[in-house]
């Protein structure tokens, strides 16, 4: 099948593509990206051969991100050229860091030395860049105080490095698709983006927001205006799913010629004496998009780097046992939700089944219980570890969690069940198996087993990236090799400074897949990854003006 490519030399490799409408479409949309941001021109960008390798003449996109969630949002803004400054009636609390920031008043944050400005700062954060950016935006929010950013934003257009944001649905990311009759854990000014108040915005749009916390429709309306008023829409290309990123290497051989391998693991990088030489070049990153009318269109992008923006929420946890396949065990709040609007859990008799104990199984106990449906609650937990989330919530704020919580704790199975028909909880026990007459066996921590019969049963114990789309889906990138990535037990490994994974040069990372699950923290990924990139384009641009290289790649 051929695909668009940004190589403009094998012009006579393409062919007709059958659909010319949707061609066109992206065919324009492409050029007209690279002719705005690389300066060239370009008048036809053509299909080729998935089977033909490229060569060296590659356009080449300095960045590629994945996602289009707020992670890749920030990340565009800062690479789009604003940069932060200390505003010049800012204080910032803590008296050290104010210190620091009045050194280098007249640069910008990107432009300094973040390990030294974030030395000494804790937050709820591992990474330290992302604690620095947050004391910075919301100074000691931990501590209850709504301090005003110390920061104030100029877009420097000279500091733009070209890149594209790639994301299935619009720009929020997931946040389109969450239950929107919920709300936010965190504030909704901890939830938005540099540059733009979220309560500003709200107030300019008549949004009557009664509480700190805001519903998920409001956050994903919000990142979708924020690309639009701060001119980030040339970035970003919506419906379009990866199918591979891989690298690119140049082999050498004993006279010096090279060709191009698209496939070669990291362990042939290590070659002994007398073996043949490879050079690590460029990305590819390849995928299509799907048109409007349902259709297709294969692309093909080149890349210096790559940032991975593409949050946890694509892989539901699985239980792992027999029968989770039926159609009546759902993984996901939208289809539970879909459920309910269709009517198709009304006047049922038999309870819906909870599997979970985290917020989001929460969330399905209230929308179950608001629609008068009987849950039954089944989790692993004993109702009294610390390590619940809902000991971690203030009651005043989050009253919604703890009357769940309550429920929890004082209308278990251990219970006369008659007084609580509308909620059980079965704390300690685990799902043995599904049965197709609609029934679920469960083991509890003694070993004894019990068989209860569901309307619909829904597993919620979290969610997984899905990096399929690169080799080894990603397992060799995280703290432990050879294990899949996840935000808690496994995140990708990355330099502290600059979130570049330590184990794939050119390859960077930030927000959920680097442990950093709050949009406080995310954002400090952004402002890493572009310190990082900044510095690496000027060095290139010193070479390529002083004549010493300037090739393609970024070393």
């Amino acid at each position: 099948m051929p695909v668009w490519c940004c190589r403009c030399s094998l012009a006579g490799h393409f062919r007709t593509y059958s659909g010319t409408e949707t061609e066109g479409q992206l065919l324009n949309s492409f050029v007209q990206y690279f002719g705005d941001s690389l300066g060239r021109k370009i008048k036809r960008m053509p299909l080729i051969e998935e089977t033909v390798l490229p060569g060296d003449s590659l356009l080449t996109l300095p960045v590629v991100i994945i996602g289009n969630g707020p992670s890749g949002i920030c990340l565009s803004y800062l690479l789009s050229g604003y940069r932060p400054y200390l505003s010049p009636e800012a204080i910032h609390p803590n008296p050290i860091l104010h210190t620091k920031l009045e050194e280098a008043r007249h640069l910008s944050i990107v432009d300094q030395d973040l390990e030294y400005l974030s030395e000494g700062l804790e937050g709820r954060s591992s990474n330290p860049v992302a604690v620095l950016f947050d004391t910075l935006l919301h100074p000691d929010a931990d501590f209850g105080y709504d301090y005003p950013p110390v920061l104030h934003w100029k877009l420097e257009q000279h500091h733009y490095i070209p890149h594209i944001v790639l994301g299935k649905g619009p720009p929020g990311g997931a946040w389109h698709s969450m239950e929107g009759s919920m709300l936010t854990i965190s504030f909704g000014d901890w939830m938005e983006l540099p540059g733009l108040s979220f309560k500003e915005w709200a107030a300019s749009k008549r949004r009557n927001i009664k509480t700190d916390r805001v519903m998920p429709e409001e956050i994903a309306c919000y990142y979708k205006h924020y690309v639009k008023v701060m001119g980030l829409q040339k970035n970003f290309r919506d419906n379009v799913y990866i199918t591979s990123v891989s690298r690119l290497y140049r082999e050498k051989d004993d006279e010096g010629r090279s060709h191009q391998n698209e496939d070669i693991s990291t362990q042939h990088l290590e070659m002994e004496d007398g073996q043949k030489s490879l050079v690590k070049r460029n990305w590819e990153v390849r995928g299509y998009q799907r048109a409007t009318d349902g259709s297709h269109v294969p692309f093909c992008l080149f890349a210096e780097n790559v940032a991975l923006a593409t949050g946890t929420f694509d892989s539901p946890g699985r239980l792992q046992v027999e029968g989770e396949d039926f159609p009546f065990v759902l993984h996901s709040m939208s289809d539970f939700g879909a459920a309910i609007s269709k009517g198709k859990l009304r006047g049922k008799a038999d309870p819906v089944l909870i599997v979970g104990a985290g917020l989001t199984a929460a969330d399905a106990v209230l929308c179950a219980y608001n629609n008068n449906i009987p849950v039954v609650h089944v989790f692993r937990r004993r109702v009294t570890d610390t390590s619940l989330i809902f000991k971690q919530l203030p009651k005043k704020l989050y009253p919604e969690y703890h009357k769940v919580y309550h429920m929890m704790c004082t209308q278990s199975h251990t219970v006369d069940s008659n007084q609580h028909s509308a909620y059980t909880s079965f704390p300690e026990h685990n799902v043995l198996s599904f049965k197709p007459e609609m029934k679920c066996v469960l083991q509890s921590a003694s070993g004894l087993k019990k068989i209860l019969k569901f309307s619909v049963a829904l597993v919620l114990i979290g969610s997984h990236p899905n990096l399929f789309f690169l080799k080894d889906q990603g397992h060799s990138i995280g703290h432990h090799s050879n294990q899949p990535i996840t935000c808690k037990g496994n995140p990708i490994e990355i330099d502290p400074y600059t979130y570049e994974c330590t184990k794939e040069a050119n390859l960077f990372a930030l927000g959920p897949l680097v442990g950093d699950n709050f949009v406080r923290f995310l954002k400090g990924g952004a402002l890493g990854i572009a310190r990082c990139l900044a510095i690496r384009q000027k060095k290139k641009h010193e070479l390529i003006e002083s004549g010493d290289g300037g090739g393609e790649g970024v070393p």
